[in-house]
């Protein structure tokens, strides 16, 4: 082990500090406190002293020169006086290059509201498995949900994964840490006489007209699009005469500034088709934004979006969901999530007998075993069909086999004639 290992003390005399030479440190085991130097690379490849002290004991000294000359022959960076918080700090302006903006904005509102004031104080090279524990058991106490508590853990391990990948850190802490289990509830969408009450109740508001987002929730149920990709839908990415569009991009509400990105993964920019009924909504749309721009005139910021504000500018997700829910406690409905409608439209194709594989395709999820573990259980219309399906196999088996049975009893009881 590289380094030396010495004891000295604060006295002074003439006013010059005595350090390792003060006399008391011979006759006086507990006089004094412990050091380390050592010799370390620096990031060109000079060398430089680092001199810790004020350790209680010779062991304890020895013990973090070991640690220091560990993560020397590992390549592991040495910088015990960096903290969590700066750590993370320095992180998250590295990430802001690959993550999408609005899961930059939800690690930024993690770290800065609940990692950073538990743990930002402490050395980074000295965060420990218990450290981690501790944390969550905390956020436990405060009564944070299990689904906030498995994301904000998340976030710290995969940032503190990035530190061993980039040879700050020699082991995760955090890696084998767990909290508690997020029990996922069921979805239960609307049925689709449901879906189609509430269709109903928006083509005719008070005044006769249709609501302004009819169109918009009809080409939802219809597409299983997702809210953001929908109000980012562009008309230049629609051939009403293929009945197919493609989704190239999406619009998130990050810290109350709409952000418009690519979809949420590479698999959501494939094609979508399109049915009779969502044509026919589309054209509708476009009869309606042309009576938009004849009213607003110059006004009218042409953006080319499908579905937008009367004056073009683009719809605010928050708002949406909201006059969504508004309409739906209207139509007499259940309360349902805006995402809900994805839902539906995939218990709709999945009710009526699309093959998961191309439920998964329009959907545009990543894998079929995505849309298996969201949509295994069906509807309870669909989990009756299957059972029926079962049922009906087995009775059309059973039957063959009693007329099998049948046929050899007759042969083999077909009375002898005499000779």
């Amino acid at each position: 082990m590289s380094g030396r290992i010495y004891r000295r003390c604060g006295c002074r005399q003439d006013g010059k500090p005595l350090g390792a030479k003060c006399p008391q440190l011979a006759t006086n085991d507990k006089h004094g406190t412990w050091n380390f130097a050592v010799y370390i690379p620096d990031a060109n490849g000079n060398r430089k002293v680092m001199r810790r002290g004020g350790f209680p004991t010779k062991r304890a000294a020895a013990g973090a020169l070991k640690d220091v000359n560990a993560r020397i022959d590992t390549s592991v960076k040495n910088d015990d006086r960096e903290t969590v918080g700066q750590y993370l700090s320095a992180w998250l302006v590295d990430k802001k290059r690959t993550l999408k903006p609005l899961t930059h904005y939800s690690y930024s509102e993690y770290i800065e509201k609940r990692i950073t004031p538990a743990l930002g104080s402490k050395r980074l090279e000295q965060l420990r498995h218990e450290d981690v524990v501790a944390f969550v058991t905390h956020l436990e106490a405060e009564r944070r949900g299990a689904p906030t508590i498995k994301r904000v853990l998340a976030v710290l391990r995969s940032a503190l994964s990035d530190a061993v990948k980039t040879k700050r850190l020699s082991h995760n802490p955090a890696e084998h840490v767990t909290s508690s289990r997020v029990e996922r509830s069921e979805v239960q969408p609307w049925t689709v006489q449901q879906a189609v009450t509430f269709l109903d109740h928006v083509s005719q508001s008070s005044d006769g007209e249709p609501d302004s987002l009819a169109n918009l929730f009809e080409m939802i149920i219809g597409t299983g699009l997702r809210r953001g990709e929908a109000l980012a839908l562009r008309w230049q990415d629609i051939d009403l005469g293929t009945r197919s569009m493609r989704i190239r991009q999406a619009v998130s509400d990050v810290g109350g500034k709409l952000v418009v990105g690519a979809p949420k993964t590479a698999g959501s920019a494939a094609g979508v088709g399109l049915s009779s009924r969502v044509v026919a909504a589309l054209e509708r749309q476009e009869q309606r934004q042309a009576r938009d721009r004849a009213k607003w005139g110059a006004g009218y910021e042409n953006a080319d979006l499908v579905f937008c504000r009367e004056d073009g500018a683009m719809l605010r997700p928050e708002w949406v969901l909201k006059r969504f829910r508004a309409l739906s406690r209207g139509a007499g409905l259940p309360d349902c999530r805006l995402h809900d409608l994805r839902h539906l439209a995939a218990t709709l194709m999945l009710t009526n007998g699309v093959p998961l594989a191309l439920v998964s395709k329009t959907l545009r999820h990543s894998q079929v075993s995505i849309t298996a573990d969201l949509y295994g259980h069906l509807t309870p219309e669909a989990a009756h069909a299957a059972a029926d399906a079962l049922g009906a196999a087995l009775d059309v088996a059973a039957a063959e086999s009693s007329a099998e049975r049948s046929a050899r009893s007759k042969t083999t009881s077909r009375p002898l004639h005499a000779v």
